[in-house]
């Protein structure tokens, strides 16, 4: 920031190219009458054959408004279907709260 070179120059225009041509892309917030805030999740229990890891997601919405997301394998190895959806209600509800 204080002694910019050339080279921190050509990365700033790779970056505004970029952005020039994702201008259509992104999250579209739109106006709702709903003050709502819904959760959703979903886990596949064992996901991964090789660590025997679930592998889940859940998004979080304010009236039609994406607000929160996230998905992958959870950090720990979980023995049954059942303790694997609570896994995933708790990190849902946990971004509600």
């Amino acid at each position: 920031m204080n002694a910019p070179t050339n080279s921190h120059w050509v990365i700033v225009k790779h970056i505004l190219h970029y952005l020039r041509g994702t201008t259509t892309h992104g999250l579209h917030i739109t106006r709702s009458s709903s003050f709502a805030l819904y959760g959703f999740t979903d886990v596949d229990w064992v996901g991964s054959t090789d660590d025997r890891k679930s592998t889940g997601g859940y998004l979080v919405l304010f009236g039609h408004t994406l607000i929160s997301w996230k998905s992958g394998k959870q950090r720990t190895i979980i023995c049954s279907s059942i303790k694997a959806e609570y896994k995933a209600l708790a990190d849902d509800t946990a971004k509600v709260i």
